[in-house]
């Protein structure tokens, strides 16, 4: 099956890129992360900031997603991970759910690994996208 594809930022794509080569990137915990994000950005349509449809995923949004096999839903801000905090709704673009819908679009489906297989999200709704209201610093 091929994977839906993905639409990442200029701006984006560059510090992630930094990301994957700084320090975080060398911790043992995290090399399945940094692989699976390097994947999806290879993947990944760049676009220019000003570019990005508004429905994407980009770094910075606000989310609110349905898991649906227990219907529960959960809202999350995608973050670097310098920056997450779980209980304040941060999610690292590292965390499985954080490299999984960066670049996804409100509506789609996203499955995503868990110990015990594969889960399935949907993205119901983009609550805040930092291009959306102008912010291309965040």
């Amino acid at each position: 099956m091929a994977q839906q594809k993905i639409i990442v930022t200029e701006n984006d794509c560059r510090r992630l890129e930094r990301l994957l080569r700084g320090n975080v990137a060398q911790a043992i915990d995290t090399k399945k992360y940094i692989r699976d994000l390097c994947d999806e950005l290879t993947r990944a349509e760049v676009v220019s900031s000003d570019k990005v449809p508004q429905d994407v995923i980009t770094m910075n949004s606000t989310v609110v997603l349905r898991d649906l096999e227990t219907d529960e839903l959960e809202t999350y801000t995608l973050v670097y991970p310098e920056e997450a905090n779980i209980a304040e709704g941060k999610l690292s673009v590292l965390a499985p759910i954080g490299t999984a819908i960066l670049g996804y679009r409100e509506g789609d489906l996203v499955n995503w690994h868990v110990p015990s297989g594969t889960s399935q999200l949907r993205i119901e709704e983009l609550v805040f996208q930092p291009e959306r209201t102008g912010v291309l610093h965040l």
